[in-house]
C-alpha cells in the first residue's frame, strides 16, 4: 500500500513537470503566405513570397522601406516595414523578385497586414 501511494505521487509529479516545461516553451511560429497573412493579424509567424516592389520613403519622417510582396503597391498583399534607424541592424535588403520570409507578428496597417523588421533574424530566403 505504501508502495502504491508513491507511485500515484511520483505520477502526479512528473505530470506536473511536464505541463510547467511545455508551457514555457516559446511559441512556434507559423509559416504562412502572403495572401494568407490576413488571416493571422496579432499572431506571431513567418510569411513568405515574392518581393513584387520596394521603395523607400526617403522624405517620411523615419525613412520607411515598404517591401511588397507578390503583389505591387498599390494593390499589394503584405508588406515587410523596415524603419530607417534598423536599417543598419537590418543589412541587405531583398531585391525585386527574390523570394523572402519575414518572421514576426502580423500588424494590420490601413487594412494591408504587415511585420515590422528591426533586425537580420527576421529575414531569410
Amino acid at each position: 500500500m505504501h508502495f502504491g501511494v508513491k507511485m500515484k505521487s511520483f505520477r502526479c509529479s512528473k505530470a506536473l513537470v511536464f505541463f510547467l516545461l511545455i508551457s514555457f516553451l516559446p511559441a512556434v511560429a507559423e509559416t504562412i503566405t502572403a495572401t494568407d497573412a490576413k488571416n493571422h493579424v496579432g499572431e506571431k509567424a513567418t510569411v513568405c513570397g515574392k518581393v513584387a516592389s520596394e521603395k523607400t520613403a526617403s522624405t517620411s519622417r523615419g525613412e520607411p522601406t515598404f517591401i511588397n510582396l507578390d503583389t505591387p503597391y498599390p494593390k499589394q498583399v503584405f508588406t515587410i516595414l523596415v524603419w530607417g534607424d534598423d536599417r543598419k541592424n537590418v543589412g541587405e535588403l531583398p531585391r525585386v523578385g527574390a523570394h523572402v520570409c519575414a518572421s514576426g507578428v502580423i500588424q494590420d496597417y490601413r487594412g494591408v497586414p504587415e511585420i515590422v523588421v528591426r533586425s537580420s533574424g527576421q529575414l531569410s530566403n
